[in-house]
């Protein structure tokens, strides 16, 4: 009895979807994805290749990974296998940067964005959508 329970336990904690949390080289990988919107193992590592030195096996591995992860489902209908992400940039951008206020900043936005603002000289255009944002915010508050 114990055995099936435990067994169970470990079943529904392996099949409950967590937070992913890409790596850098998944994140590349997702680049293209997004950006193609599906494709092979063969498409990916050609456009990797053009600026690293990536073996085919290391793309397919990663990609692979990826799958059991959850962040890309494969449709492996046809001979070559196709892939298409299973999180949205937006997703990933939002966890890289909870990810980073939470260590970098010690959970300070604020901080991010006067950091930001002082490392890149921001456009008039850019500085106005900025303020309009805030303006907005403040108006909801």
């Amino acid at each position: 009895m114990y055995e099936n329970y435990r067994t169970y336990l470990y079943e529904r904690i392996r099949n409950t979807k967590m937070e992913m949390k890409p790596t850098e080289s998944e994140l590349e990988i997702l680049q293209i994805i997004w950006e193609k919107g599906q494709c092979s193992v063969r498409e990916v590592h050609e456009v990797l290749e053009k600026t690293k030195d990536a073996g085919y096996t290391t793309t397919l591995k990663l990609m692979q990974i990826m799958h059991d992860k959850g962040l890309v489902e494969r449709d492996t209908t046809a001979k070559t296998h196709l892939y298409k992400a299973l999180i949205t940039r937006e997703q990933a951008q939002n966890t890289a940067l909870d990810k980073i206020i939470s260590t970098v900043f010690n959970g300070s936005s604020s901080q991010l964005v006067m950091q930001v603002l002082s490392n890149k000289q921001a456009s008039k255009e850019e500085l106005d959508m900025i303020k309009n944002y805030l303006d907005n915010l403040e108006k909801n508050n």
